[in-house]
């Protein structure tokens, strides 16, 4: 399972409309950046309170991101 899966796995659990879940992928030099797209209605539920949820999500992608040694970023966007 990669790290995009992952997240895709995740956002789809947590949401009210998984099927408005979508991910894009910048490859950089040694860096990816993952864009999360979620329903308005539905940012709450990733980010969670004080974004302890997100956190959480982030630190699931770096342990997973860290076997590819390169480093990954998660951005949540509505």
């Amino acid at each position: 399972m990669t790290v995009k899966e992952l997240v895709q796995v995740i956002a789809e659990a947590l949401v009210d409309r998984p099927e408005e879940v979508k991910i894009s992928e910048i490859e950089g030099d040694g860096i990816r950046v993952l864009e999360l797209f979620v329903a308005a209605s539905d940012i709450g539920k990733v980010i969670g309170r004080q974004g302890r949820t997100a956190d959480a999500i982030r630190t699931l992608v770096n342990a997973a991101s860290g076997k590819e040694k390169k480093r990954t970023i998660l951005q949540i966007n509505d």
